[in-house]
């Protein structure tokens, strides 16, 4: 159905995982993307295999992300769609956190987005409409002991999709969010190669398996097009009921 025909898009972290599979679906939908990663021959083949666009980019600096942004103007004609799903996770209890790696995961998982939002929110004002889709995560509301940094920055992710999608209103611009549980990525795909780890987080979600990458693209995707015209400022949580379920062993 090419829900995405002459649609210009930037996808952030999209040399794997959710990202590639985001920016592989939007493809097939007849977009034309941008894939930004820091990881520049990763992003460069995963391009490659999308005949699609590549730029390397360092998220945490505003400088890199106004490069992103002019380079996917320049390449592409304008970004009617922004995906911020860049990410980071650490395992590292609160006592151990080092003042480093706080920053470090807050300028990827927040910082990043705020950075992204400005950069291409002008354009999007004078054409008087656009959709940004952020990839926050079920750790915005779920605690996890030493995922501090993670699910702090998740959850401000969260408040910021809700205050720009405020903001830009005015202006026919949708703010949305997807909250992915767990998917089978390969950094979910390593975590799970202990069978004891699997054994006591599957149950805790309903359907009883890892999600799908592009189980959470079809989201972005739905959130990306007009199927989702009176919707912003939501957080689509895309977890295998993991959310509504209240174990009492």
């Amino acid at each position: 159905m090419n829900r995405l025909q002459g649609k210009n898009i930037i996808v952030t972290g999209a040399a794997r995982g959710i990202g590639y599979a985001i920016a592989t679906l939007f493809s097939a939908e007849g977009a034309r993307v941008m894939l930004a990663d820091r990881d520049g021959p990763a992003v460069q083949a995963a391009a490659a295999q999308l005949g699609q666009q590549a730029v390397h980019v360092d998220l945490t600096k505003r400088s890199d992300v106004d490069r992103m942004v002019a380079t996917a103007t320049a390449e592409l004609g304008g970004v009617d769609v922004l995906v911020n799903n860049a990410g980071v996770f650490r395992n590292t209890p609160m006592l151990s956190l080092a003042e480093d790696e706080l920053d470090y995961i807050m300028a990827v998982n927040i910082k990043s987005a705020l950075f992204g939002i400005q950069a291409v929110a002008p354009q999007m004002i004078a054409r008087r409409g656009g959709s940004i889709v952020n990839v926050a995560s079920v750790a915005a509301v779920l605690g996890s002991p030493g995922a501090l940094a993670y699910c702090v920055s998740k959850a401000g992710l969260v408040q910021l999709t809700n205050v720009a999608a405020l903001e830009l209103a005015p202006h026919g611009i949708r703010v949305n969010a997807i909250g992915p549980g767990t998917f089978a990525t390969d950094m979910a795909q390593a975590a799970y190669a202990d069978p004891a780890l699997k054994e006591r987080i599957l149950p805790r979600t309903p359907l009883g398996r890892l999600g799908r990458p592009e189980e959470a693209a079809s989201v972005a995707l739905f959130l990306a097009t007009d199927d989702s015209s009176y919707i912003t400022g939501k957080t689509l949580y895309a977890d295998g009921g993991r959310m509504g379920l209240n174990l009492t062993l």
